[in-house]
């Protein structure tokens, strides 16, 4: 069983594979992203979270999924171009993923088990759930959908 989260290996949105023990020493906010749902405009907190905080350390990963409402219908080259577009993000974007359900990506399922949700369930309850990692690479929070990126400055600010 995978013990740490630099283990795992991801893809690109532009298919190149990522190993996370690239971002170790780094602080880790992972989310599920969708372009079409009520929280998209989370996109702008992020951006700023990761303008003011990259240079301290800090980076965003983004992980769009289609598992919520079918919120995320495009391709990977059409999310890329609508995050650009929309919301010049600089941050890191990933392939399309499961975050529920027997495809689970394996990164998901380790963040999923590192740290649950309300009342210790393990599913993700909808796009933009976000998982803190601190510079060890150990999953110290979960947040929801509701939560803002701007809500949880002060715990970065700690783990920075």
């Amino acid at each position: 069983m995978t013990e740490s989260i630099y283990d795992f290996e991801v893809e690109k949105i532009d298919g190149q594979k990522q190993p996370l023990s690239t971002y170790q020493d780094k602080v880790l906010l992972i989310v599920n992203t969708a372009s079409k749902c009520g929280f998209t405009p989370q996109y702008e907190g992020l951006e700023k979270l990761y303008k003011e905080y990259q240079d301290k350390g800090l980076e965003i990963l983004a992980f769009p999924c289609n598992q919520f409402g079918g919120q995320e219908p495009g391709s990977d080259e059409e999310i890329q171009q609508f995050c650009d577009l929309n919301y010049h993000t600089s941050f890191a974007l990933f392939k399309k993923i499961d975050v529920n359900g027997e495809e689970t990506a394996p990164l998901y399922q380790h963040l999923k088990d590192k740290a649950r949700g309300v009342l210790g369930s393990k599913s993700i309850k909808w796009n933009f759930t976000k998982f803190l990692v601190d510079r060890q690479g150990n999953v110290v929070n979960r947040f929801g959908s509701t939560t803002k990126p701007e809500e949880i400055r002060q715990e970065i600010e700690k783990l920075l």
